[in-house]
């Protein structure tokens, strides 16, 4: 018997780098404003010839080598982003054509910063071991380009977001390993804290809709704290003991990197006392659907996985969406990087 989990990590970040100097100058805040508010000190940028395509095609191609798979071989690829190239077609059919994944049905996942997660539980669920529905092998990404979307002017967003991309390669690990147990929740009532006004079909783009900014993303920071604070412990615990286990089993935990100071102030509630918490939001900024396979993906690179270490991987994002998934690492199947791609 096998279960579902990562045969390789990927990532690809732009490479302008973006100072809180120069984000403080446009948002008319301070540096040291920044770093104390959020915790970041700097992101990155995609350059003007790169669109979120771009960058996933990247973290794709590096995953994709990590786990020493052919493109050929994916039956599925599932791109979680909320900054697409276009309306359509769905972005992950352009990195389908660019990596050659000829094989591989490709279609795309919103559900902004939890999205990676989400697809995440709907990949596993496709491939044998996960509903038997599928075969192959299935590439999840999480890719976004916020700098395209925010008011650069709008401290309460300009500050916080960057560009990124992350990848895995999922297939047959182990029996006992690869994915123990997930949890998903959409709060649609919430849907107001984290918006894009115009640009579909509610509100067609206009100059009207242009010139009043409604093109931008618009994110109430204090509802959204008060949200995640409310909802996100109960949904931690109950992910993992519904998969037969204590906090104190969990060895890892790899977070959405909204902002390092709402992070680390959440975490005691969070009683994940025995796990060490990767974050990147220092370097990287909140790289929405990104965020987490950027982390996970740096983690892997440095050797922070030992074979039967438990890792939590929590989103959490506009909707209001919760995502957390419970992995059991495979260091017979884990990936070995050959190169540094980021």
């Amino acid at each position: 018997m096998t279960g579902i989990g990562l045969l390789g990590t990927g990532s690809y970040l732009p490479a302008d780098r973006v100072s809180n100097a120069v984000v403080a100058e446009r948002a008319g805040v301070t540096e040291e404003w920044i770093e104390r508010k959020t915790g970041i000190v700097e992101r990155r940028y995609a350059a003007d010839s790169e669109a979120t395509s771009d960058l996933a095609v990247e973290a794709a191609r590096a995953a994709l080598d990590a786990a020493g798979i052919e493109a050929r071989q994916l039956s599925w690829i599932l791109l979680a982003t909320s900054t697409p190239d276009s309306p359509q077609p769905a972005t992950a059919c352009l990195v389908q054509d660019r990596i050659g994944a000829v094989n591989a049905a490709a279609f795309d996942l919103n559900s902004v910063c939890s999205g990676f997660v989400f697809g995440l539980v709907t990949a596993a669920r496709l491939i044998p071991g996960g509903a038997g529905a599928g075969d192959g092998y299935a590439l999840v990404i999480g890719a976004d380009t916020y700098s395209r979307i925010i008011d650069r002017a709008d401290r309460r967003t300009a500050v916080l977001f960057g560009d990124g991309a992350g990848a895995v390669v999922l297939g047959p690990v182990r029996d006992g390993h690869g994915l123990l147990g997930w949890r998903l929740t959409s709060t649609g009532e919430e849907h107001g804290l984290i918006h894009v006004p115009a640009g579909g079909s509610r509100l067609p783009a206009s100059e009207k809709t242009v010139a009043e900014g409604l093109h931008h993303f618009h994110m109430n920071g204090r509802g959204v704290s008060e949200f995640v604070a409310a909802q996100l412990p109960a949904a931690v615990r109950e992910v993992v003991e519904a998969s037969g286990l204590s906090l104190d089993d969990v060895d890892h935990f790899v977070p959405h990197q909204a902002n390092g100071v709402m992070l680390r102030k959440l975490l005691p509630e969070l009683g994940l006392d025995s796990a060490r918490t990767h974050l990147t939001v220092d370097r990287h900024g909140n790289t929405s659907a990104a965020s987490i396979p950027v982390t996970l993906d740096e983690a892997c690179r440095t050797g922070a996985f030992a074979d039967g270490d438990v890792l939590l991987l929590t989103g959490f994002g506009g909707g209001m969406s919760l995502g957390s998934a419970l992995l059991r690492w495979d260091g017979e199947a884990a990936p070995i990087h050959r190169k540094d791609h980021v």
